[in-house]
């Protein structure tokens, strides 16, 4: 969808994806000395404003949380970077990005084995009706929703509440349910092992903190950077693929490459934003080639600037898509439960 630009037709898009997804390659080439810069230039901030969190708590608690704000800012752009790990991207050796994803488990709560295996299966069936349910939020077609039961039915409005989903279900889901090896996208057995390392991690790790500066600064200073960076961050995947005119299409008709740059949007943030976010607004360019890193995202861009048009949505845009609830396969767009009838 787009208000400021319109979208080219879909049956013109359709013939050039393959074009696109071959220029896209050129910038595949992972850089170390960025990847480092990158790092560097996001974790030295977070280590100094977390410092100050706990300078500031027994005597200016306020000021202590507002800088809540930036440093959940870094830890979303801390995620972004494992993201890339996952996809292989990051660095030129698969080793570094293991190790860097691991080790950036700690910060962001998210098991990197458990993540990357999930995250892989959401690229391959992101759009495809027939395969919902795995790293993507719960979306029913019109008729689905009209066939449930009434319970259902306020069950599935309770959690497309924008105040229930990123106030209490997504920051929940990163601070208990990434804990567990149940619920996931993979069967516990192989989920276990990730999610038991991480945990293992974190108690000695956060533990070793809580003795050292006291646990009740540990939970000020955790609780509303991982609610702020947990917000954040689901809001950024919500927008990615839910807009009106995104892609949803059954097994027959999906098509990879039609439902990664169709059902995939561009999200112009302002620059501070787009740093903060690694800018993996430009997610229809990442869904096409998930080998692109996400410093690399930007020069892709301006190099193939058929990109600049399609799904192209503002932050003052982007609000108006909390409405969106449920996808009609008539009209081939996600509607509101008022335009659903």
């Amino acid at each position: 969808m787009t208000m400021e630009t319109e979208t080219p037709d879909r049956n013109e898009i359709q013939p050039r994806l393959k074009s696109l997804a071959q220029r896209c390659a050129a910038f595949n080439k992972a850089d170390s000395r960025r990847a480092v810069f990158q790092l560097v230039t996001t974790l030295v901030p977070l280590f100094l404003l977390v410092a100050s969190m706990f300078a500031l708590m027994r005597s200016t608690a306020w000021l202590a949380l507002i800088l809540a704000l930036p440093a959940g800012g870094l830890i979303v752009r801390l995620f972004v970077i494992q993201h890339d790990c996952g996809h292989g991207s990051f660095f030129p050796s698969r080793a570094a990005n293991d190790l860097c994803g691991r080790c950036l488990s700690i910060f962001t709560l998210t098991p990197y084995g458990l993540w990357r295996r999930e995250h892989a299966q959401h690229h391959a069936s992101s759009g495809n009706l027939d395969r919902r349910g795995i790293g993507d939020i719960t979306t029913l077609t019109v008729k689905e929703y009209q066939a449930l039961p009434p319970v259902q039915r306020l069950s599935y409005r309770i959690y497309r509440n924008p105040v229930f989903l990123f106030g209490l279900g997504i920051p929940l889901y990163f601070l208990v349910l990434q804990r567990l090896p149940w619920l996931h996208g993979l069967p516990a057995s192989e989920a276990w092992k990730s999610v038991l390392a991480l945990d293992l991690a974190m108690a000695v790790i956060y533990g070793f903190i809580g003795y050292a500066f006291g646990f009740t600064e540990l939970a000020l200073a955790a609780i509303p950077i991982i609610a702020i960076a947990a917000a954040a961050g689901g809001w950024l995947f919500y927008i990615q693929h839910q807009f009106d005119d995104a892609y949803w299409e059954h097994s027959a008709n999906w098509e990879f490459q039609s439902a990664a740059v169709l059902g995939s949007s561009f999200y112009a943030l302002p620059a501070i934003l787009n740093w903060f976010t690694g800018h993996i607004g430009l997610h229809h360019i990442h869904h096409l080639n998930s080998k692109i890193p996400n410093y690399r995202l930007r020069e892709c861009l301006d190099a193939i600037p058929e990109f600049k048009s399609l799904n192209h949505l503002t932050l003052a845009e982007s609000f108006r898509c909390a409405r969106l609830k449920l996808w009609d396969e008539e009209s081939h767009r996600l509607v509101s439960f008022t335009q659903a009838g």
